[in-house]
């Protein structure tokens, strides 16, 4: 039986099914995605990399976008896979903790990016002139440094204002990965508190990101509308379509995970909305920005295939 009174120092993850009988094949099913996105992912990287046309201030902040996609599904998505292998999700408190720390501040990292993209778009359509020398490579490595530290930062807080409750059972993470909502919920004290101070600082900083990502496709919209030829304007457009794409699936799944209340979403609609934000989002990104983007479909073609382009 699960110790009810004293500290908790081992969880169980519950996996990706509470049936035991969609184990294996929820497990083989993420592994054939988990695999698709490494690949993606990796693609993007090496091409951006390889190819001196993609050496732009846009593939450098994607470059880095697909890197953090790469690590965020790998802390959660093979420690899951292995488990439900092996019929064991025993999982320490320090490892928890680790895992948590991990995902948050790869998730974050990804909000800042996608904002730091935002106004690199914004930059290019509406200050075209000055774009060059307002993205210039040593700008672009400071907003990825920001990225990542404000990323580190806004995690470390996250996993001190989780993992200072107390845990005492049922030790069992309804999920197949610790994540804030889930690992709350077993606190055997009040975590109002925390929590409220949990969604305050997300909100404060995801709100943020948005509030200014929204402003610079405001002024980029105005920039279009006032293009009198309809090429062009579906030119200027098209250079920030992916983005806008990657923008709607990002925020679109992670608010429905972390902008409610725990006590107001049910283990299952966690779960759920886990599997979009974490494994969906990285392995449609790849997609996103291949597909319609004859650049990056030239150097991928370059990578694979050896064709000149």
């Amino acid at each position: 039986m699960a110790n009810l009174t004293g500290a908790v120092s081992i969880f169980l993850l519950q996996g990706f099914s509470a049936s035991p009988k969609l184990q294996l094949l929820s497990a083989a099913f993420f592994l054939l995605i988990y695999l698709a996105a490494l690949l993606g992912n990796s693609s993007i990287v090496a091409a951006v990399t390889l190819d001196p046309r993609l050496h732009t201030p846009m593939y450098f902040f994607l470059k880095h976008l697909s890197l953090v996609d790469i690590c965020s599904m790998s802390t959660t998505l093979p420690r899951a896979l292995v488990a439900t292998l092996l019929g064991s999700g025993e999982i320490s408190l320090l490892a928890c903790a680790s895992q948590l720390f991990a995902f948050v501040s790869l998730g974050s990292t990804e909000c800042f990016l996608i904002t730091s993209m935002a106004y690199d778009r914004c930059l290019a359509i509406y200050r075209p002139l000055v774009y060059g020398v307002a993205m210039r490579p040593r700008i672009c490595v400071s907003l990825v440094a920001v990225a990542w530290g404000s990323g580190l930062l806004f995690s470390a807080f996250h996993t001190a204002n989780t993992f200072s409750l107390p845990f005492c059972g049922p030790r069992v993470i309804d999920h197949f990965f610790c994540d804030i909502p889930p690992v709350m919920r077993l606190a055997c004290a009040h975590a109002d508190a925390h929590e409220a101070a949990g969604f305050a600082v997300s909100g404060c900083v995801i709100m943020s990101c948005f509030a200014l990502t929204v402003l610079s496709y405001v002024r980029i919209l105005a920039t279009v509308l006032r293009i009198r030829s309809g090429g062009g304007r579906r030119k200027a457009f098209s250079t920030c379509s992916s983005h806008l794409a990657t923008v709607l699936l990002f925020y679109g799944a992670g608010s429905s995970a972390y902008m409610q209340p725990s006590a107001r979403s049910s283990p299952l609609q966690g779960r759920l909305a886990a599997v979009f934000y974490s494994i969906l989002t990285p392995t449609l990104n790849p997609l996103i920005y291949s597909l319609r983007n004859k650049d990056m479909m030239g150097a991928l073609r370059k990578l694979y295939l050896q064709v000149p382009s």
